[in-house]
């Protein structure tokens, strides 16, 4: 599976994989975020990727893969640190590899810069917890940063949660922590700046925030001045550890409460998310002084059900929004709307709850603007619709923005509302805007919907549940226009590209059908399987069974065209024996069901 976000991305090998895959336990992985109990084979929980009261979330320690029958989540254990911890895919894989012990291979040789810097992450992890730390205990001892977040409304136990800190006043107040100031270590940090055959601190006289990656180890910190000075917020640089476009602030403690909301807030400062966690609201993150990215709002929206950004209402404000609508037009789904909230000129996500509390702030956010709002406003805004030549502005201003959402059902909507706002006919707004389908990537977990009941779809179950029944399989039995029988194709050609089809884990082949145009169904299957109380040797005398029925209803219907052209004297001599055979063979296979029917009954 490729994920071109990821830093340093490579192709992973499948072998690898299927390695990995074997060792780890997905009971063991879901079961760190998720109470599960033992039911019969699987183990089962409440969903974590939707709200319910009675659990319909599954566990397969068997098959080693998630399935949620109320919301139709799906995946191994990958795609679980994916979906719920947030993760990229390279950083889940290596997770789960170190987690027992296992070195992710490279198909690509690393330079040596690139190797020296990987070989130096484990020291440079170590040093940040120790810098965290250090700052900690500083904030202890310093009144006047004490008093500055008792200022700002903050108790010990909300900076104690997002281990806030204060960089002394001292040029090399570092020192204390490392005695080895001069190490090479500090630098590559970014925690040290050396100038001139000079060092000292990056970070002085400053209230320290933690940035933490999804594995809440530490990776960088942002410090903001205590009184008035310039740059009110300082971060950390690029480092081997720390990537600015691809974290925010407050992921980690955030997480449960967004999945609790049904919702990620993300504000411009840090201190907006530590304010409004103080006042209940713990879904906020922050970017880290960029602009928003596509990695921030994809990450997100693995996440939660809805993505706000909250902005000043300033030009700059407004500015920076319009630059997070751009990175999120290709990534919005119809099922997770995004909005954009402007409080009122002068307050900020921090001194609005301040003001006037949790409810009127959530109140707030609740009435944002939608994606669609945002865009057809600020459009408006840049054309005189009153005029043909302004409403023709209108629609070629808006024709880039509508080309690069992958969202269906929401793209038409948008569509319609354009050509109604521009007096354009249906035919005309088609023809101005030319709305070009493109298949959403699939980030949500498929709707539950009843299982089809053809035959097609009862042969897929049955491979998804024992992958060596492909090699029984007659594909050129199956219904071609059939979405299932697509599905049950491409897995059968999978399973006989490998040397056995035995071999194919469960997890495996989600890992190879991810990104497939037929992976929701396979997936529906997959979760099918688990309620089959079948043995192989059950479902192999199943497979037979169909695969004669559906030979019978081939035969059958040959027939029917032939005795169709009998009855018009069409015939040819070898079509007469052809068609006497054909009856044979349709009786012959039926006395095959009735036998087969009647083993079974046994």
């Amino acid at each position: 599976m490729k994920s071109g976000s990821d830093p340093d991305f490579y192709m992973i090998p499948d072998s690898f994989k299927q390695d990995l895959l074997n060792r780890i336990d997905v009971v063991d992985v879901v079961g760190r975020y998720v109470k599960l109990k033992k039911g019969g084979a699987n183990y089962i929980g409440l969903c974590p990727f939707h709200g319910e009261k009675t659990p319909s979330f599954s566990v397969s320690p068997a098959k080693q893969f998630y399935h949620c029958f109320g919301c139709g989540a799906h995946g191994n254990a990958i795609g679980f640190l994916m979906a719920y911890g947030g993760m990229g895919y390279v950083d889940a894989v290596k997770d789960l590899a170190a987690s027992c012990g296992m070195q992710v291979p490279e198909e690509r040789p690393r330079s040596p810069e690139e190797a020296a810097r990987k070989e130096r992450e484990p020291d440079l992890y170590a040093v940040m917890e120790k810098a965290m730390e250090f700052y900690r205990a500083e904030l202890k001892k310093s009144p006047r940063a004490i008093d500055y977040l008792k200022g700002r409304g903050l108790t010990g136990e909300i900076a104690a949660r997002f281990r806030i800190g204060y960089a002394p006043d001292d040029w090399q107040g570092l020192k204390n922590a490392f005695t080895e100031y001069s190490s090479s270590s500090l630098v590559e940090a970014g925690l040290v700046v050396e100038a001139d055959g000079k060092r000292y601190d990056r970070f002085r006289d400053r209230i320290m925030f933690p940035i933490l990656n999804a594995r809440g180890a530490v990776i960088g910190f942002g410090g903001r001045v205590l009184d008035k000075g310039e740059p009110k917020y300082l971060n950390s640089p690029e480092t081997p550890l720390f990537e600015k476009g691809r974290e925010v602030y407050g992921l980690v403690q955030a997480r449960d409460p967004i999945r609790h909301a049904g919702r990620a807030l993300v504000v411009e400062g840090y201190m907006d998310v530590v304010a409004l966690a103080q006042f209940d609201v713990g879904y906020a993150v922050a970017t880290l002084g960029t602009a928003t990215s596509a990695v921030h709002v994809s990450k997100l929206l693995r996440l939660a059900d809805e993505l706000v950004f909250s902005f000043d209402g300033d030009a700059a404000g407004r500015k920076a929004a319009w630059r997070a609508l751009e990175v999120s037009l290709p990534l919005a789904s119809d099922n997770k709307p995004i909005r954009f909230l402007f409080l009122p000129e002068g307050e900020d996500p921090d001194t609005f709850i301040r003001r006037h509390g949790k409810d009127a702030f959530e109140a707030q956010v609740r009435q944002a603007d939608t994606l669609s709002q945002f865009l057809i406003a600020h459009l408006r805004s840049e054309c005189d619709l009153a005029t043909p030549e302004g409403r023709a502005r209108f629609v070629s201003m808006a024709k880039p923005y509508i080309e690069k959402m992958a969202a269906p059902a929401l793209k038409v909507q948008l569509v319609n509302q354009i050509g109604r706002l521009a007096e354009l006919s249906p035919e005309d707004t088609q023809r101005s805007l030319d709305p070009a389908h493109r298949p959403a990537y699939r980030r949500a977990p498929a709707v539950k919907r009843e299982p089809p009941s053809s035959h097609e779809w009862k042969l897929l179950s049955r491979v998804a549940a024992y992958p060596s029944l492909s090699a029984d399989i007659n594909i050129d039995l199956v219904s071609p226009s059939l979405e299932e029988a697509q599905a049950l194709r491409e897995l059968c050609g999978y399973l006989a590209a490998i040397d056995r089809a035995s071999k194919a884990s469960h997890a495996l082949v989600i890992e190879h059908f991810q990104n497939s145009t037929h992976a929701d169904v396979l997936f529906e299957a997959q979760g099918y399987a688990l309620d089959l109380k079948e043995s192989e040797d059950e479902s192999r005398g199943f497979v037979h069974y169909t695969l004669r029925s559906l030979e019978i209803e081939r035969k059958r219907q040959t027939l029917k065209d032939l005795e169709k052209r009998l009855e018009r004297g069409q015939l040819s001599r070898d079509e007469h024996l052809r068609y006497g055979k054909m009856i044979s063979e349709v009786r012959a296979l039926e006395q095959h069901l009735v036998e087969d029917a009647r083993r079974a009954s046994k």
